[in-house]
């Protein structure tokens, strides 16, 4: 019997990765059932509009990437650690990053959600994760009111992403702009 947990999940995955090789209009049921080797009627069975698909789509990848960078933030800021060693952390984080289909995906359902209030308030849930990330980050590296300052970090991260996104520029001004955010120029 399949598990349909596992089968939604892979309905999600299927999903981000046909958005994020052909965006958001490429998104039909039987194109995800294809990709997600799955019945069409299972997808609608899981989710009852295309919204609610991207909404949840969108929803797990930000899940993913918190519960990973939190991990990693975890790891790394268990002994104090300086704001340089911090930049360089972010810098190494964001360089190992590659922009395969499923990291290409939230820009475009960020984009998406501009043009739809109904995946604007997963968008806006989705930001909220990365403040609340970035502000504990930024306490634990001790910056002054880092709740303040974690959505302008937060920005200046997609920023840089999105650009080496469409030029593939490097990341190697991201940990100097972070630096002198924080108040620590390099």
């Amino acid at each position: 019997m399949p598990n349909p947990s596992r089968t939604r999940e892979r309905i999600i995955a299927a999903t981000l990765r046909i958005i994020g090789e052909n965006g958001v209009a490429a998104v039909t049921n039987r194109r995800i059932a294809k990709e997600a080797d799955v019945s069409l009627g299972s997808i609608t069975y899981h989710f009852a509009t295309q919204h609610d698909l991207l909404r949840e789509s969108l929803r797990f990848f930000v899940i993913q990437e918190t519960r990973r960078f939190t991990d990693l933030a975890t790891h790394h800021c268990t002994d104090p650690i300086t704001p340089q060693e911090a930049g360089a952390l972010v810098s190494q984080v964001t360089a190992d990053t590659a922009f395969d289909s499923e990291h290409i995906a939230p820009y475009e359902l960020y984009i998406q959600a501009g043009r739809d209030p109904q995946l604007r308030a997963a968008a806006t849930e989705c930001f909220a994760a990365y403040d609340q990330l970035a502000a504990s980050i930024l306490g634990t590296l001790g910056v002054p009111d880092p709740e303040g300052m974690a959505g302008i970090v937060v920005a200046l991260v997609i920023g840089v992403q999105l650009r080496r996104l469409a030029t593939g520029a490097a990341t190697d001004d991201l940990v100097d702009a972070l630096l002198l955010l924080t108040g620590n120029p390099a």
